[in-house]
């Protein structure tokens, strides 16, 4: 597949993969997420040049997303840890939770079309968006965290949910903290430990679902995960990771919940496009 291009095209790719990745990196740390929402669009444009076939080539843009993301989550979380703002003891009650949530979104998303789970992507997005860009600090459902139960319940779903869409949850336990009173700072610092957990079951489920349809992925690529993707954005985005948690920590609350609803809604506008136009 990559041998039929030349290389005039190959290059713009290569490039718009880097140039990804430092935005990703940025995001994370900015916002506490893995940077599922700009990777996911990025590879879909680059693995739609390169011929992916329709019926796999989202399924490739998540377990690819997941995989990059571990490096620059962990960078992103040790940047806000050193600030003091990650609350103790959450990752700990999340993260039995949050795994199982994986194993059950990443078997989901082997046997479902890769156009109902652009759809979830979509609506998750959409609300969260919505939620960060009304900044009504009335929309809370208790003023501290509930009990270890119902936390890890949270943590199934954020893990399920994450698996299936591509991203390592740090939105939506962002979402979930400030629910709840967190200050989106402390939010944001805490969400971004959840994107060391999250992606590595997922993209070793990602992996072995991908598996029996290698024949129509691109080459050097281990089930659902495009090694050239990784290569390409993984370590551009972990070096940005900590540039972005220091911006983080320098805006004002309400800036840094406009930008995290920005960011979540465009996306979300990208995949509504590509669904319309087929």
């Amino acid at each position: 597949m990559l041998a039929s291009i030349p290389w005039s095209e190959i290059a713009p790719l290569v490039l718009a993969l880097i140039v990804g990745g430092i935005a990703t990196g940025i995001l994370a740390g900015l916002l506490g997420v893995g940077g599922g929402g700009v990777i996911v669009p990025v590879l879909y444009e680059v693995f739609r040049v390169l011929g992916v076939a329709d019926d796999v080539r989202m399924q490739l843009c998540i377990g690819t997303s997941l995989a990059i993301i571990i490096p620059t989550s962990w960078r992103s979380y040790q940047a806000h840890k050193a600030r003091g703002l990650v609350i103790p003891g959450l990752l700990k009650v999340w993260a039995v939770p949050a795994v199982l949530g994986v194993i059950a979104g990443s078997a989901l998303a082997g046997v479902v079309p890769g156009e109902v789970l652009q759809g979830v992507f979509i609506a998750v997005a959409f609300l969260l968006a919505a939620k960060s860009l009304a900044g009504k600090t009335q929309w809370r459902i208790g003023e501290g965290l509930p009990g270890k139960a119902m936390m890890r319940v949270s943590g199934f779903i954020i893990g399920m949910v994450a698996s299936m869409i591509g991203v390592a949850g740090g939105a939506l336990a962002t979402i979930l903290l400030t629910l709840y009173g967190v200050p989106i700072h402390a939010a944001v610092a805490t969400s971004a430990s959840l994107g060391m957990l999250i992606p590595v079951p997922g993209v070793i489920g990602y992996a072995v679902a991908g598996w029996p349809h290698l024949g129509d992925l691109p080459p050097l690529s281990l089930g659902y995960v495009s090694v050239l993707g990784f290569l390409c954005m993984a370590p551009v985005s972990a070096l940005a990771a900590p540039l972005g948690a220091r911006f983080a920590h320098a805006l004002p609350r309400r800036a840094l919940e406009i930008g995290f609803g920005l960011f979540l809604l465009l996306v979300a506008l990208r995949f509504l496009v590509a669904i319309i136009s087929g």
